[in-house]
């Protein structure tokens, strides 16, 4: 049956278009139910159950299945996915709104679909002859959509009563709008609201917490007295931003202070681009990320950012005086020149929340059901949550979601998802790190997966079309030890007329995914494979990861090669890309490359390939630096793990070999000619990666520090930093110059991909370079495919596809690889650091030698070169006597009674294992030497115990 839609369209010439859509409709579409006469059997994909018993309801008692409308789904999925919940019905109506109003649940409600297990089926009544509406005459969408919810859901109670008159199986409309409610019983459909139905489950009471808390706005004000402001409907947000009243942008909070944060503006509004937001009222209910309104405050209510660190401890809620006596300490006498545009939150925009990972705050009254949740994230704040399951739930890590935050609430509601495990285990630690920093980490889906070859694979010869066969070629891989994902392999071999070929392979991973299919589109969310100190997410499946992708030695693989021929100076004469098969002859680490290198003995093939390719690097390096590229410095450690309980039992700084050098060096040399080659043949969107040159203001603190050791630095370009970096140095002070190049890296700023039709500025400030791109890493790089993609087209290897020309959508693809970049980053440092703490536990106390690298106004920041670890020591400790401390910023320094610390200065320290917070474990570092008076302690004072925190609270329970 055929239906026509029509509806008019405003065109840009400012006529009206009509626009006829056809729309048909169909009598065979399954109803998910097996066994269905009526249907005969005309659904594919998962099914409902036949006689669906659990989950038992005392509300109804019989056989059901659930049919949720779109609120439902939008703000209960956490009780959808529950593995309670089964045999549901989701309606196309629904999953279409769902999808456009929430990305992430309509992501979410399809994994839950896909779940064979879950029973969940998704029935196209929308194209269905019997539940298809028309809209009304009068009638709007949303109303439209309720009354084809609900016709569906009479369909479905009258179709099943067709199959089986027995058995009563009922579909249950489950729905939280009181009218549709009201409505849908009017008409003999079975309904209640999400939380009558979670609440008859009797044999899941834990579900009860999963409900997310939805107060309605007329409600909000009777429990308690008005704390925030109103915020402002989105169409006064809009005209206020229009008109210059408001201000649009992202709030950033404080790590540091609760009471503060800022606002980065949106736009060009150079005079204006970052607001302070200072006190409980001025910062609205907006949360970490949200994007948000802000009215610029009049000259006189101006502040400076705090020097203060103020954290959130409070237990009881309306202890509103405490917080305006604090807001009260961040109001000291400043000068007028630090005083910086201040605002307050005037309306959301849009909120950013997610899944927060953290632990419960439990209630000091006896039987409560209504805690605080106190998140991972310091930037995030308390939840207020109800749990029965609190006695449960404390010492572990749990996951929270915020449900809304009223105007007479101090604090957010929400409601808990998930207990992750007990805190301090690795299994759960390393869960919430992934999670608090977005790295998608499931395991690859069905629908992904379908996409990999079928095994075993082999080299065909359609493969080989527009492919070169250099397997007789002598290439080898150099990588660290234990690396399966083998990117890169290379070979230097000398020609006929005495000049040398040199050739770096890269994975051909873009043979293996496909533009748009599933696996691409995974691949270019996840961003970027993530390291891990004892795991690693791949951004690709294992099967092409470690296996078909992986250059490994003795097997044939396809490959991208980039081929120069060089004379004996490094000097490139021609260049050429090529698609290719190969077959690596050796897998070396670079001690084992580095051993070839040195030895006498050897002189086969693969070694004389590895010692060309060392020379050459050495001249492509030292050019390099002449013009100016920076050989910065940062402390990586590496842990050794114990071979039966994967703790770490030593840490160390990695060491760096000549080989490791020799590598990097001909990875940025393929990387600069690919650049250079995709920008001539795309010059509006080819994917390039740039470093920005630093504000000069960033260089301030390594201009001082070095100043102080009677040391000039230039920063006015890239060559004469590296010059400056070169010549400072100090024969009674080796390690000095390894310190300068350290604190240089923290004055840079961050590198980036960017699409070159939306930019001027190619320059990577930190390699010298004017212009620069990720090609050699596509096993662990999305970029890397992109360019890979771009070249391919390029050189005629490949045809194009509409997105890979699409400057705006390249642009969109950067800003999330960017992200992904930043947060596996963190991610890495994050794990790092809780090894280290692993490792100080086992460890016990530990003195060891310290470089100061900055100088606070209550503390110095000190390097431990022994281990790579970085670490304040606080010189004002609570309950204790505060010492006489004068801070200098011009010098700078720190002069603490009589004793004066600068930068680089050697002390001593002690580290410990602070776990006096549970939740926010931290390695503890005090002073040995120098010795100050009663600040200074000996080396032989006993260790934070570990369980302190617990036995105190034993204790306090007898």
């Amino acid at each position: 049956m055929l239906k026509s839609k029509t509806f008019l369209k405003k065109t840009r010439a400012g006529g009206v278009m009509k626009i006829v859509r056809e729309h048909y409709l169909r009598d065979d579409i399954g109803c998910g139910a097996p066994g269905c006469a009526a249907c005969g059997g005309a659904h594919e994909g998962p099914v409902l159950e036949p006689q669906p018993l659990d989950p038992a309801s005392s509300l109804c008692p019989w056989p059901h299945y659930l049919l949720p409308d779109t609120n439902v789904l939008l703000h209960q999925i956490d009780v959808l996915e529950d593995p309670a919940i089964r045999n549901v019905i989701v309606l196309q109506t629904v999953l279409q709104e769902v999808r456009n109003r929430s990305a992430p649940v309509y992501k979410r409600i399809r994994d839950v679909t896909n779940n064979q297990e879950k029973h969940f089926y998704t029935f196209t009544n929308e194209h269905h002859r019997e539940t298809y509406v028309e809209q009304e005459q009068g009638e709007n969408a949303n109303d439209r959509n309720d009354r084809a919810i609900r016709v569906a859901a009479k369909w479905y109670n009258e179709h099943l009563k067709k199959m089986s008159a027995e058995n009563h199986l009922q579909v249950i409309f489950i729905t939280n709008d009181k009218k549709n409610k009201e409505k849908a019983i009017e008409e003999g459909i079975p309904a209640f609201t999400c939380e009558e139905y979670v609440k008859s489950l009797t044999a899941n009471p834990e579900l009860i917490d999963r409900l997310a808390c939805l107060s309605e706005e007329g409600n909000e004000i009777e429990s308690g007295r008005i704390i925030f402001s109103e915020h402002l409907p989105l169409s006064k947000l809009q005209q206020g931003i229009k008109s210059g009243t408001y201000l649009q942008g992202t709030f950033r909070a404080s790590r540091e202070n609760y009471l503060e944060a800022t606002l980065w503006v949106h736009g060009d509004d150079e005079e204006n681009k970052e607001i302070i937001l200072q006190g409980l009222k001025h910062l609205n209910r907006a949360v970490h990320e949200d994007i948000v309104a802000v009215e610029l405050l009049p000259k006189n209510q101006w502040v400076a950012p705090s020097s203060v660190v103020l954290h959130d401890e409070g237990q009881n809620e309306d202890d509103l005086e405490k917080e305006e006596e604090r807001e009260r300490i961040l109001k000291t006498a400043v000068n007028e020149k630090m005083l910086k545009p201040t605002g307050r939150v005037v309306g959301i925009i849009k909120r950013n929340w997610r899944p927060y990972c953290g632990m419960l705050s439990k209630s000091d009254i006896k039987e409560s059901r209504r805690h605080l949740f106190t998140p991972a994230d310091k930037r995030i704040p308390r939840i207020r949550i109800e749990t029965r399951q609190a006695s449960t739930l404390e010492g572990r890590r749990i996951i929270v979601a915020i449900d809304g935050w009223p105007r007479n609430s101090r604090y957010p509601n929400g409601h808990f998802v998930k207990n992750l495990g007990e805190v301090g285990d690795k299994e759960t630690e390393t869960e919430v790190l992934l999670l608090e920093h977005d790295v998608p980490h499931q395991p690859f889906s069905q629908a992904v997966l379908s996409f990999l070859p079928k095994m075993p694979w082999s080299i065909t010869e359609k493969d080989m079309k527009n492919r070169e066969d250099l397997r007789h070629l002598c290439v080898c891989s150099v990588d660290p030890p234990g690396c399966t994902d083998i990117d890169d392999a290379l070979h230097c071999r000398e020609l006929e007329n005495g000049n040398l070929e040199v050739g770096v392979h890269i994975a051909d991973v873009s043979h293996f995914i496909r533009p748009g299919n599933a696996l691409d589109q995974e691949s270019a969310r996840r961003g970027t494979t993530v390291y891990l100190c004892e795991k690693r997410i791949d951004m690709v499946p294992e099967l092409l990861s470690s296996n078909l992708c992986s250059l490994r030695c003795n097997v044939d693989r396809l490959a991208f090669s980039c081929i120069w021929e060089m004379n004996h100076n490094a000097e490139i004469l021609k260049v050429r890309f090529t698609k290719s098969a190969i077959n690596s002859k050796a897998s070396l680490t670079y001690a084992e490359a580095q051993m070839r290198i040195d030895s006498t003995a050897m002189n086969d093939d693969i070694t004389t390939s590895l010692r060309g390719l060392n020379k050459l690097a050495k001249i492509l390096k030292k050019r390099r630096i002449e013009k100016g590229a920076l050989t910065l410095s940062s402390p990586e450690v590496r842990f050794h793990m114990d071979s039966e309980t994967h703790d770490p039992i030593d840490l160390q700084t990695k060491e760096l070999r000549e080989t490791n050098s020799m590598v990097e060096e001909f990875m940025l040399l393929a990387n600069i000619s690919v650049a250079k080659k995709i920008h001539e043949e795309f010059s509006e969107h080819a994917l390039l990666r740039k470093h920005p040159a630093p504000p000069p203001s960033n260089y301030e603190i390594l201009v001082k520090a070095a100043k102080s050791k009677n040391l000039e630095i230039k920063t006015d370009t890239a060559k004469s930093l590296a010059d400056s970096l070169d010549r400072a140095d100090s024969p009674t002070f080796p390690y000095l110059n390894t310190l300068l190049r350290i604190l240089a890296t923290r004055c840079m700023m961050q590198a980036v991909y960017f699409c070159s039709g939306m930019d001027n500025d190619f320059h990577h400030y930190g390699l010298a370079s004017p212009i620069y791109t990720h090609f050699t890493s596509p096993i662990r790089r999305y970029a890397d495919i992109i360019v890979h993609r771009l070249l391919a087209v390029a050189i005629g290897a490949d045809c194009t596809y509409p997105e890979l020309t699409d400057k705006h959508k390249l642009a969109d693809l950067c800003k999330n690889l960017n992200f992904r970049h930043k947060m596996a980053q963190y991610a890495q440092r994050a794990s790092v650091a809780f090894h280290t703490q692993l490792f100080f536990k086992s460890k016990g106390i530990v003195s060891e030698e310290a470089y100061i690298l900055f100088v606070r106004k209550n503390a110095i920041v000190v390097l431990i070169p022994k281990y790579g670890l970085e670490g304040t020591v606080f010189f004002e400790e609570k309950d204790k006597p505060k010492p006489r401390l004068i801070y200098d910023d011009e010098i700078p320094s720190l002069k603490i009674e009589d004793t004066v610390f600068h930068i680089f200065d050697k002390v001593k320290v002690k580290i410990m294992l602070d776990s006096s917070n549970l939740q926010h474990q931290k390695i503890r570092m005090s002073l040995v030497e120098p010795q100050i008076p009663g600040i200074s302690i000996p080396v032989d004072t006993p260790n934070m115990d570990i369980n302190e925190p617990e036995r105190k609270k034993k204790k306090r329970e007898k």
